[in-house]
């Protein structure tokens, strides 16, 4: 009769999943989030979990930009280059879409500037 007792208690209840932090901190804040893991000795012990990172955004349109990691400034600092940006220009600090824009706008410019010269030539042109 005991035995089936505990086994309906523990049934209902579930085993003690009870832990100490390891950390002084003791309230439950956001940069104090724990998981509860069983070590292999068939303990429970607290897992601390990082925050998630926002990730890099584009300069002109504020999206995420993709192949660059989500990392805080100090992961920033400590990681390697080819983790902070992509083979291409302005690569970790635009998008293929804005880059695209930049390059296409610099070209209608330059090709409206050389438009200018070609009409200013024939009116001097016309003039004479």
């Amino acid at each position: 009769l005991h035995t089936l007792q505990t086994t309906y208690i523990f049934r209902i209840m579930g085993k003690d999943h009870r832990i100490t932090l390891t950390r002084r901190h003791a309230y439950r804040t956001k940069t104090n989030r724990v998981k509860t893991i069983k070590t292999p000795g068939g303990k429970h012990t607290a897992q601390y979990l990082a925050k998630h990172r926002a990730g890099a955004k584009c300069g002109d349109c504020k999206i995420c930009l993709p192949g660059i990691k989500h990392m805080d400034s100090r992961g920033f600092k400590n990681a390697k280059g080819r983790e902070k940006t992509v083979s291409r220009a302005y690569g970790g600090s635009r998008c293929h879409t804005c880059v695209k824009q930049r390059i296409v706008r610099a070209f209608l410019i330059e090709e409206q500037k050389i438009g200018k010269k070609v009409l200013a030539e024939k009116m001097k042109k016309s003039k004479a």
